[in-house]
């Protein structure tokens, strides 16, 4: 292959270091680097010194040593597994010069990832770089990785208050209402069951009585109509039972009752627990449920995930959703946003309906540069938001970097992903579908992760306007 359609991947001529190795640049720096490609018997390696000169002759500045050593003379542990990357060879650590088009290929590889990955664009990252020593460059990024070592010695967190799968849906919001209102009356459902079932019993109704039925339109008092899905909601476990006498409805109204105090206690207590771990935090669940179901259905991915012996190692702390209550929807806001901000990860579970609650958390999370996996139920949704969802990109606020989201359907990725993102073992594929327009992408989804548009207008009106040059600060975490 000639080296123009090797190195055509590092070609975008917006004007930056991607500008250097244009198909129609300085003919010089193409007679030399070709020489790269000749017989071992006449390779003429790239020095830092040659180089220089060919960015020179491209009309763009040179580099430090450090930059140089860097990124085609070692192989440092990363902020992703730079082994997996194209051209990878274990013999670059031991070079001093540049030895093969591949050797170069595999650093201008590496500097475009990490340039739209906490800079921005290429050039952004260019500029950062370039003039660093080996050891700022690899303190900066080793500021950036997550801290596995000391994850896995820091032990288990403590405890939180188990509650039945079967019985987490009464921390909904929905049954706090129905049985703790904030305006007294606790004992509404009690009344609306019993009046219900006085009036169709009197009434002559020979059939068997269920529940729901004492909660449908026709039976229910008016005082209790716009509590009706409430009232339905929170006595989900017994709507089909039959109900055959007052002394049978109280008792299982009794029952629903008992289950709920004590499913709300532990996870009031569970909140606490949270509260105190905020700082450790490692991953928010953002959901939303709507009925008993999804809470079964989000507690057992929630167990499948966290419980996998590949992240067992990792004592991780995650928010648990079907596990926590507030005292309030607002404490009940103010708590979330708090988890949100603590943690490393988001994942965000999209069952068959969006929400705002959990579309917000997600959007919040990607404005804050955290890595977010969005775990699907098919492959028709996880489509929806790697290509159609607003929110599976956007930029995050200190940086102006654009962050991307992970859509995956299978809750083997989910643990894949987090294994890869705690162990500092990410691993990444760079394009460029036209001129000038880079993406980079995960590999286990193929999802767009960063990206650099190729509108020349949006691109420099945009970084012109986002930062003055004097208050850039690079992108804090990556996926």
């Amino acid at each position: 292959m000639p080296i123009s359609e090797k190195l055509a991947l590092f070609s975008g001529q917006t004007g930056g270091i991607d500008s250097w190795l244009s198909p129609t640049g300085e003919g010089v720096v193409w007679e030399r680097l070709r020489k790269l490609e000749a017989p071992t018997s006449g390779n003429e390696p790239v020095s830092r010194a040659t180089l220089n000169q060919l960015l020179a002759l491209s009309h763009q500045p040179g580099v430090s040593d450090g930059f140089f050593e860097y990124y085609w003379c070692s192989v440092p542990k990363h902020i992703y597994n730079i082994e997996a990357l194209p051209y990878y060879d274990n013999s670059y650590s031991k070079c001093e010069s540049i030895l093969t088009i591949d050797q170069l290929a595999w650093g201008l590889y590496r500097l475009y990832i990490d340039s739209l990955m906490f800079f921005g664009s290429i050039r952004n990252g260019f500029s950062v770089l370039r003039d660093l020593s080996f050891e700022e460059i690899e303190s900066y990024y080793n500021s950036q990785k997550f801290d596995t070592a000391g994850m896995i010695r820091r032990g288990a967190s403590l405890e939180l208050n188990r509650i039945p799968q079967d019985d987490r849906y009464l921390i909904a919001e929905q049954a706090c209402k129905t049985f703790e209102p904030p305006d007294g009356g606790d004992e509404d459902l009690w009344h609306a069951l019993l009046g219900a079932f006085l009036k169709l019993s009197n009434g002559g109704n020979s059939g068997p009585l269920r529940t729901k039925d004492l909660l449908s339109e026709a039976a229910i008092d008016p005082r209790f109509r716009e509590r009706q899905s409430a009232f339905a909601f929170s006595t989900d476990e017994i709507l089909e039972d039959e109900v055959t006498s007052q002394e049978a409805l109280r008792e299982k109204y009794d029952t629903i009752r008992g289950k709920f105090t004590r499913s709300r206690s532990a996870a009031l207590q569970n909140t606490t627990l949270y509260l105190s771990m905020a700082n450790d935090l490692d991953v928010y669940v953002a959901t939303s449920m709507r009925n008993r179901d999804q809470f079964r259905t989000m507690a057992k991915t929630c167990d499948a995930i966290f419980s996998h012996n590949t992240l067992a190692p990792y004592n991780l702390r995650f928010f648990d959703p079907t596990l926590s209550a507030a005292r309030g929807h607002e404490d009940k806001g103010l708590l979330e946003c708090l988890m949100v901000k603590c943690a490393k990860v988001l994942v965000y579970t999209a069952g068959s309906g969006d929400s705002y609650g959990k579309d917000a958390e997600a959007a919040m999370a990607l404005s804050l540069g955290k890595p977010v996996i969005f775990y699907c139920d098919d492959d028709v949704r996880r489509r929806f938001f790697s290509e159609i969802h607003p929110l599976s990109r956007l930029i995050q606020f200190s940086s102006g970097v654009a962050v991307g989201a992970m859509a995956c359907c299978s809750v083997e990725d989910v643990i894949t992903l987090l294994y890869r993102i705690f162990e500092n073992r990410m691993e990444y594929s760079l394009s460029q579908p036209r001129q000038g327009y880079f993406r980079v992408t995960e590999r286990i989804t193929n999802s767009t992760v960063r990206l650099q548009t190729n509108d020349t207008l949006l691109r420099e009106t945009f970084w012109n306007c986002y930062h003055a040059r004097d208050e850039w600060e690079p992108s804090g975490r990556l996926e």
